[in-house]
């Protein structure tokens, strides 16, 4: 019988493409985006839970009957749990404490025991997620332990499925693929094979503020995590199966702007999708505001799950309202348009290896306080501030040498590289954490920003637009 299939497992992929209307604000280009809550289990990780159960099976360190083990954030483990209830295999999957309660309800409907830890502690404590499921597989007989961050089969599994789906929808027009990143699985499996295919395809990430993705791009720093509400994305460490090469950009969106345009989805395109998806839009949206793509271009935005899972949060009014999200305001504008406000001021910066007074007559002849450090190459390693050589010249080991050292001697990672399409929230949750923004457009360095910028436009925009202030994010 030609309809039926065998098991759910052949339902994995082939998810379609739908172009977006109405929530892209009258962009010009083609934006289409890729729904794959029309998988089984209701989100991208489908396609990789099959695929790292049979590696596993090939290589023979999962025998029949055996236990696998995982640290998810609610989709893997379902992805998982599908296969392993076909397979026969027991099921055990730790959990963050900040996922949704459908999340772990789903996982226990599959049969899968789920153990929640804590959110709030560093990936190496003993207590975090990836530590417990570590210590399980570890302990348990017949144990394997999926590892989705470092387990080759997850890009994978994208770049066999996803990847050509995307080129073969698109008839090969795909100018750019936009998706959120976390494991970074779906992001180089899909990036390397739309890349063979048109290397002049551009492939963007998404990164919550909060996640330390963003500025370990820009700056090869990695910078403290922060907590943020948006689920299933961004990371703490770098996993080993990124491929940086494959990534051309990545973009930030806070938590308010993620969760405002799900709900926009929802309403506006009758796509029931999680924050997430929220995250991705948003972020496509602003790259392609920033980098005034035109109506020739085909952009491909991967949505990674469905709405369902998050009706205890994102979609309920009083724990948004409990958590701070004011969905109906927005603080308005642009990194551009405190730049404008501001008008031209000149980005100067210093080497690694020059010395620290060559720095501080820097600071003097211009008027600043703090000098972002920019290596040979271009990239930007951090900032020296004026508190960290205050810090030096008090500093009794020094003995009085501070200004002859070098600026790599003293430079700190309280930096950010944002664009100039970034909004005004997401450059706010930045300065909560960091005291200098550095705009960039590609290779070019357009400005730098501090927390005084921001509040002068803020302020001055309140006087001219009559405003008590602006809208809150929320986020």
């Amino acid at each position: 019988m030609p309809g039926v299939l065998d098991s759910i497992l052949e339902t994995v992929g082939h998810t379609p493409i739908v172009r977006l209307h109405h929530v892209t604000d009258g962009a010009a280009p083609d934006i289409l985006a890729k729904v794959e809550f029309f998988n089984p289990g209701g989100s991208v990780k489908d396609r990789i839970g099959l695929g790292m159960i049979e590696a596993a099976e090939r290589d023979g360190r999962l025998k029949p009957g055996g236990t696998i083990v995982e640290c998810t954030s609610g989709n893997t483990g379902v992805g998982l749990a599908i296969a392993a209830a076909l397979k026969g295999y027991h099921a055990i999957f730790t959990m963050p404490d900040k996922m949704s309660d459908e999340k772990i309800r789903v996982l226990r409907a599959y049969g899968a025991q789920v153990i929640v830890t804590p959110t709030a502690v560093e990936p190496e404590d003993p207590r975090s997620y990836y530590s417990v499921a570590r210590r399980i597989a570890a302990e348990t007989p017949g144990a394997v332990l999926v590892d989705q961050y470092s387990n080759p089969a997850n890009p994978m599994a994208h770049y066999l499925s996803t990847g050509p789906e995307i080129w073969d929808q698109t008839g090969g027009r795909i100018t750019h693929f936009i998706c959120t990143i976390g494991t970074g699985g779906t992001i180089t499996g899909t990036g390397r094979y739309l890349k063979e295919r048109n290397a002049a395809i551009q492939v963007v990430g998404v990164d919550p503020v909060g996640s330390i993705l963003h500025d370990y791009f820009y700056t090869g720093v990695m910078p403290p995590a922060h907590s943020y509400a948006v689920e299933g994305i961004g990371e703490d460490f770098i996993p080993s199966v990124y491929d940086f090469d494959v990534i051309d950009d990545i973009v930030q969106v806070t938590d308010g702007e993620s969760f405002r345009m799900a709900r926009r989805l929802v309403r506006e395109e009758g796509m029931f999708v999680g924050g997430s998806c929220g995250s991705a839009v948003a972020g496509a949206l602003a790259y392609v505001r920033d980098r005034a793509l035109g109506a020739g271009a085909v952009v491909v935005v991967l949505l990674p799950d469905s709405g369902a899972r998050y009706l205890s949060k994102l979609f309920n009014d009083d724990w948004l309202r409990e958590n701070g999200f004011h969905m109906g305001e927005r603080i308005r504008g642009y990194v551009t348009d405190v730049l404008a406000r501001r008008g031209p001021s000149p980005v100067v910066t210093v080497r690694p290896d020059a010395a620290v007074g060559e720095a501080v007559a820097l600071m003097r002849r211009h008027g600043i306080s703090q000098l972002p450090v920019v290596d040979a190459a271009g990239d930007i390693v951090g900032v020296l501030g004026e508190r960290d050589v205050l810090a030096a010249m008090f500093d009794p080991v020094r003995e009085g040498r501070a200004a002859d050292e070098t600026v790599a001697a003293l430079v700190t990672n309280r930096i950010a590289v944002v664009e100039p399409g970034t909004t005004l929230s997401v450059l706010g949750r930045i300065f909560a954490d960091t005291d200098l923004a550095v705009v960039r457009s590609g290779d070019a360095l357009l400005g730098v920003l501090t927390k005084i910028d921001l509040i002068a436009f803020l302020t001055d925009s309140a006087g001219r637009d009559g405003e008590p202030g602006v809208g809150r994010d929320g986020a």
